[in-house]
This record gives C-alpha cells, sequence and structure tokens, in this order.
C-alpha cells in the first residue's frame, strides 16, 4: 500500500518531536501549514499548553492577503507570533518545522518570526 503525502510528514515529525521538545525557558514555537492556510504555536511542552498562537485567519490578517497559503502571509504570521511571544516575555524559542520542507512559507515564517525578535 503507497503511504500518502501526510503519513510520510506525520513519520517525519514525529522523529523531530522525539528531539525537539519546548520548556518553559525555550518554549518551541510549532509550525502548520495547509493548503489553504498557516499556522503557528508557541508551546510549552512541560505544562503541556499553547502560549500564543497566530494563523493567516486571525482577523489582524485576514483581509490584507488574498490568499492566506502564500509567501507573503507566511511572513505576516512570523511576525505576528513573534509580537505576540514578546508581549508574553518569549524571547527564545525551539523551531519545530512539523515534518514540512525548511523552504518557502515555512522558511518566510521562520525568517520574519527572527526579524520580529524570536532567537532561535
Amino acid at each position: 500500500m503507497k503511504k500518502s503525502r501526510d503519513d510520510i510528514r506525520r513519520r517525519i515529525h514525529n522523529r523531530i518531536r522525539k528531539k525537539v521538545a519546548g520548556s518553559a525557558e525555550r518554549p518551541r514555537l510549532c509550525v502548520f501549514r495547509s493548503q489553504s492556510h498557516i499556522y503557528a504555536q508557541v508551546i510549552d511542552d512541560v505544562k503541556g499548553g499553547t502560549l500564543c498562537s497566530a494563523s493567516s485567519l486571525d482577523q489582524e490578517l485576514k483581509g490584507k492577503f488574498k490568499r492566506g497559503s502564500n509567501v507573503d502571509a507566511a511572513k505576516a504570521v512570523g511576525q505576528l507570533i513573534a509580537s505576540r511571544a514578546k508581549d508574553k516575555g518569549v524571547t527564545a524559542v525551539v523551531f519545530d518545522r512539523g515534518g514540512f520542507l525548511y523552504h518557502g512559507r515555512v522558511k518566510a515564517l521562520a525568517e520574519a518570526a527572527r526579524e520580529g525578535g524570536l532567537s532561535f
């Protein structure tokens, strides 16, 4: 039986999650991209809770872009998650690409978050 792309991505994501874990000092910046939107969360794995989140569906970004699945939207989400994390007092994170390749939208989000003040 042939594995789907999502099955392969989930396998890679599980392999990454064995090594990457967020703490109170350095929470995990997790990225998920769908066909129509991109999402980011800052997660404290010790407590098991989300500190802040941002996506291309947020009210602040919803009307700005024709589509939520392009590089410009990913940059805006990266800047938004960085500002929200800094408001919560988070400056250093561990990056979790979620099994996606580090290029395109994922890379744009990461670079925008770095420019916004997060270090990883």
